[in-house]
């Protein structure tokens, strides 16, 4: 078993009620493509996108966050955790990304899985000048089989926040790709 089922089977396993999750990052890479590289399979923790209003949904119903908290608590000696949850407005994301997310199978109980589509997975790879993110999206192009347009079109339709950091990075790592 990789990190990100450890970390999502103990999640699952503490949860009450069905929880929606959409994940991104490298848990997203590693349980949504058949073969990933081995490395993602490492990734220490399980990184997650919410619609607008969702996380404070998740605290009328169920138990999300204290599942969260048990689970972190429980995976603690291994290093394992998962904590990075953002809202939309958050990330560099297309206007319709919920509607184009993929589902992630497994033997979950209450989790419903998801995983942001090859090209919001690839815009959110955008949003550090990092060697490691840049070859996550490469990975992406190259499984998704997005072309040079496709990725021109795509850049002009992303929704950026307006957080300076996060456009510069974004300028920069767009370059890389056109």
């Amino acid at each position: 078993m990789n990190n990100a089922e450890t970390i999502l089977r103990a999640l699952d396993k503490h949860l009450t009620a069905r929880v929606e999750l959409t994940l991104y990052g490298r848990a997203a890479l590693q349980l949504g493509f058949s073969k990933p590289p081995s490395e993602y399979a490492q990734s220490m923790d399980v990184d997650g996108v919410f619609w607008m209003g969702q996380a404070e949904s998740l605290m009328r119903i169920g138990n999300f966050w204290e599942a969260v908290e048990i689970t972190n608590r429980e995976l603690a000696p291994q290093g394992l955790y998962i904590s990075h949850f953002f809202e939309e407005s958050q990330l560099i994301l297309t206007a319709q990304w919920r509607q184009q997310r993929m589902p992630i199978n497994g033997s979950w109980q209450n989790l419903c899985l998801m995983r942001l589509s090859d090209q919001d997975l690839f815009l959110t790879k955008l949003m550090r000048y990092d060697p490691l993110d840049l070859g996550d999206a490469q990975f992406i192009l190259e499984r998704s089989g997005m072309t040079r347009q496709d990725v021109r079109a795509l850049l002009e339709k992303a929704r950026i926040p307006d957080i300076p950091e996060i456009r510069k990075q974004f300028s920069l790592c767009s370059k890389t790709f056109l």
